[in-house]
């Protein structure tokens, strides 16, 4: 996991067409302005689709052969 410390205003770049940016910070939340183009799904944790929130949740288990 990349960590990074930006302030109100800066951006960050993921790849060449996604462009993330704070937009507000207040009271301990940050709210965040996404850019990117319109093909890609951009979900709130608590919001993604419920298989893959069980997938993720799942640790990879050896299979038992």
């Amino acid at each position: 996991m990349l960590v990074l410390s930006r302030k109100l205003g800066e951006k960050i770049y993921i790849g060449e067409n996604i462009c993330i940016t704070v937009v507000d910070i207040d009271r301990g939340k940050i709210r965040l302005g996404i850019e990117a183009p319109r093909d890609i799904a951009i979900y709130r944790q608590e919001l993604l689709p419920l298989h893959q929130q069980k997938s993720e949740s799942q640790p990879n288990l050896p299979s038992a052969s």
